[in-house]
């Protein structure tokens, strides 16, 4: 079977916290030294990797002749305070978008969801996502609670995914169009898909699973469960992006 004739390759990659941890004494995987980030934005740049923002991402899932050769998508999860004061710096210094999915009980707030595996740490406030988004960062859903889907009734799943869209677009006066699943946890694809697609999402990340879109996986034949690149200090971005680009030309 020949290849398509836009032989496009879509990345999605996933961080979290950008810079050291505020207890010092406890550092975790996800923690990405700000030297690190920069040498990871700086690779794309090199490497000829076209960072697109939400809309032009959209856009590509459904018509991937209307992306660059090589184009990956910068997503953050759950809001950290390192994006405004680390992040949002560095991304401007390259000009590259991104997108960060908050879980809006905690705007504001610090990340007790998660305490039991992280330092505290504090979540941006209205204040800091309207700077994002200001500074070409654009805020999507994370659900309300940031609790697992799988866990989930299917009247809690609904309150996750319709008042956490609801909230940030009244906050923001912007459109939410984006949802991704709280620690990966899609929970059944069957009665998920279309409470998401009801909501009106246009598309729903896990995460993960560090594989990417070759061009026989475009235009992508389920947005609502789409594979992201985890991103640590050690992710060997060159290995998995450049094997990538290996197989899409075989």
């Amino acid at each position: 079977m020949s290849a398509p004739t836009y032989a496009r390759t879509l990345a999605i990659l996933s961080f979290h916290k950008i810079g050291a941890p505020s207890d010092h004494e406890w550092d975790t995987w996800f923690y990405i030294p700000e030297k690190v980030f920069i040498d990871q934005l700086e690779w794309l740049r090199k490497n000829d990797w076209d960072v697109i923002g939400i809309h032009g991402f959209l856009r590509g899932l459904s018509d991937p002749g209307s992306l660059h050769e090589r184009s990956v998508l910068l997503t953050f999860d759950d809001g950290y305070q390192s994006i405004p004061t680390i992040a949002l710096p560095c991304l401007q210094r390259f000009g590259y978008p991104a997108v960060v999915f908050v879980p809006t009980d905690y705007i504001g707030g610090t990340n007790s969801f998660d305490l039991d595996n992280e330092p505290v740490e504090r979540i941006c406030g209205w204040d800091e996502l309207r700077c994002l988004e200001a500074g070409g960062v654009t805020v999507q859903s994370h659900g309300v609670t940031h609790r697992t889907f799988s866990e989930l009734s299917p009247d809690d799943q609904r309150e996750e995914v319709e008042h956490s869209k609801s909230i940030l677009e009244q906050g923001l006066y912007t459109t939410v169009s984006t949802f991704a699943f709280p620690f990966g946890d899609g929970g059944a694809p069957e009665t998920v898909t279309p409470m998401v697609a009801k909501a009106g999402y246009r598309a729903a990340f896990l995460y993960g699973a560090n594989s990417v879109y070759l061009p026989e996986h475009l235009p992508v034949c389920d947005a609502y469960r789409l594979d992201r690149v985890a991103m640590g200090p050690d992710t060997d971005l060159g290995g998995i992006l450049g094997q990538a680009l290996v197989r899409s030309m075989s």
